[in-house]
């Protein structure tokens, strides 16, 4: 008898699902081991390179330890020490010639005997004179051949209105120079005169004289003795419509007084100067802020001309020392000295050249005749010419438009006139004491 093997029972559906499940847990468990073993071994590193490298900075001498970055970005903002060289042997200027209503006729002659092809010239007659004298200006510049040639002219096209006693006269002498910066390239000094002032020497003599003097110099008149300006100047405050209004009108005052600052000393001096380039490029950056703040102070102080460049220059350390104490000017004042100086005539004529100064203020616009002797027996300037140089040929000297005649804008041909600035500048800088006053 036939006897039958056993068969297996048949797989129930728990038992399935049962191993399907093992399968799905095991997967996920594998995975997560072996990323924390991953983890733990990353933190373990890290902390043993921590650790090493802690005590190996320790062990390291305070010298080799690199410093860190400065904190304050002025001292990568300070320009570079000034060259021990001029970087070329004739000087350049730069000139701002500025006027207000009828000054006209008197900016236009002044420019005239000014003029040289090296130099530059900004001139501005303030929003009170009216649209046709601001564009007469300007087409008799534009017209003349040889300011065209050389394109060394700029007529200020957004006059400002300036306020003799009110700050409004200090924003348009940054404004200038801000212009100079921009469009004359790399001249040497700056100078600011006015339409009454007029050249006692010719630019030959000038350029010739400062072409031996270090370029970082700036003639700049100033004094800490305020005296009695502490009371009149610097504690009253002032408003000068100029800074709002299109109508010129005079500085008003309120009620309230100041103390003086002590944030930085107060200077006084002439509101006429001849500055650096570095200096001026000081004023127009201000990369440590002091030429803003004193603006801002001196915008409510009376004459603020003749305080602001003298503050900021001998506040600053870099440019205490490179100041001059005198403006390179003839003036007669009163004394003690009133709001403006006299008016210079004929009989001022041997004062004015026996001064050694190689400017003079302030002339009237009616004063034609002591102008036109400084023209004849100092410039040697015919009516409505050029002084003539070395830059011009001297055959042609006496021709109004010089234009193409013109020899070499670098070469000079000094006077009289560079013998007398070079005895009032050799003076200046070998008086006793000289290293020890600047900015007293």
């Amino acid at each position: 008898m036939e006897s039958s093997s056993p068969k297996a029972p048949p797989m129930t559906t728990s038992s399935t699902t049962s191993s399907t499940t093992t399968k799905r847990w095991v997967v996920p468990l594998l995975f997560s081991l072996l990323l924390s073993s991953l983890l733990i071994s990353s933190s373990l590193l890290l902390s043993s390179s921590k650790t090493d490298a802690f005590f190996l900075l320790r062990r390291l001498p305070f010298s080799q330890i690199s410093p860190d970055p400065p904190l304050f970005v002025e001292s990568k903002l300070s320009p570079p020490p000034p060259p021990t060289r001029p970087s070329r042997p004739v000087p350049r200027l730069a000139y701002l010639i500025s006027g207000s209503v009828g000054d006209g006729p008197s900016l236009r002659r002044t420019l005239r005997a000014l003029y040289h092809p090296a130099n530059s010239y900004a001139v501005h007659l303030d929003l009170e004179a009216p649209p046709a004298e601001r564009l007469e200006l300007s087409v008799s510049v534009r017209s003349d051949r040889t300011y065209a040639r050389f394109r060394n002219v700029w007529v200020v096209r957004k006059a400002n209105l300036v306020t003799y006693r009110g700050p409004t006269m200090v924003a348009n002498t940054l404004h200038a120079a801000a212009i100079l910066l921009k469009e004359a390239g790399e001249w040497d000094w700056f100078i600011n005169l006015s339409a009454s002032d007029y050249p006692l020497v010719t630019q030959d003599d000038i350029l010739y004289t400062l072409a031996n003097l270090p370029r970082h110099l700036n003639f700049i008149e100033h004094t800490s003795d305020i005296g009695w300006k502490e009371f009149q100047r610097a504690r009253p405050v002032i408003i000068d419509p100029g800074l709002y209004s299109l109508q010129k009108s005079d500085v008003f005052w309120a009620t309230e007084k100041r103390s003086v600052p002590n944030a930085f000393k107060l200077f006084t001096g002439s509101a006429w100067m001849v500055l650096s380039h570095r200096f001026i490029e000081y004023c127009i950056w201000g990369w440590d802020n002091l030429p803003r703040t004193v603006l801002m102070y001196y915008a409510n102080f009376l004459s603020s001309p003749e305080g602001y460049f003298h503050t900021v220059i001998c506040n600053v350390p870099e440019f205490q020392n490179t100041t001059v104490n005198h403006d390179l000017h003839f003036i007669s004042w009163d004394n003690p000295p009133k709001q403006h100086p006299h008016f210079l005539t004929l009989e001022d004529y041997s004062k004015m050249v026996d001064s050694n100064a190689p400017f003079a203020r302030k002339f009237g616009r009616d004063e034609t005749l002591v102008l036109d002797k400084i023209d004849k027996e100092l410039l040697g300037r015919d009516a409505d010419g050029f002084v003539p140089g070395g830059w011009v040929d001297m055959a042609n000297a006496n021709v109004s438009d010089p234009s193409y005649f013109v020899r070499s804008v670098s070469q000079l041909k000094p006077g009289p006139g560079s013998e007398r600035i070079k005895r009032l500048i050799t003076g200046l800088l070998s008086e006793d004491g000289f290293d020890e006053k600047h900015c007293i």
